[in-house]
């Protein structure tokens, strides 16, 4: 487990606005409670709580990754409209301790949907 620091932030924040995602035509997660991870020189990444997710359309698959500052992540499969986006999503279930806001909320790969649209309030 590595902490993030000068060398490597990580910042968390509230998003004040609307955060929605789709995929295959269908809203797949649509929330005013993002929080928007920025994490060292990579482009920011909105996380949204799993209540603000159309579930149904999901499907966990055996896909796991580790990140020395967040911990292990899971991912998810959407499953919608005749279409299917394999790991498309991705969550920390039980992140480190520094990341515990994140836990509950999924995140996107924007190739593995149609649309990631953040719009501030």
């Amino acid at each position: 487990m590595k902490l993030p620091g000068p060398d490597h932030p990580i910042a968390i924040t509230p998003f004040a606005g609307r955060v929605r995602v789709t995929f295959s035509g269908q809203v797949v997660a649509e929330t005013t409670r993002a929080l928007r991870l920025q994490e060292a020189s990579y482009p920011p990444v909105f996380y949204i709580p799993r209540e603000d997710a159309a579930m149904a359309l999901y499907r966990r698959s055996e896909h796991v990754t580790h990140c020395p500052y967040k911990g292990d992540a899971s991912y998810y499969t959407l499953d919608a409209g005749g279409q299917q986006s394999a790991n498309a999503v991705w969550s920390y279930e039980q992140p480190y301790p520094a990341m515990t806001q994140i836990a509950g909320h999924l995140a996107f790969y924007p190739d593995r949907v149609d649309a990631i649209q953040a719009t501030e309030s």
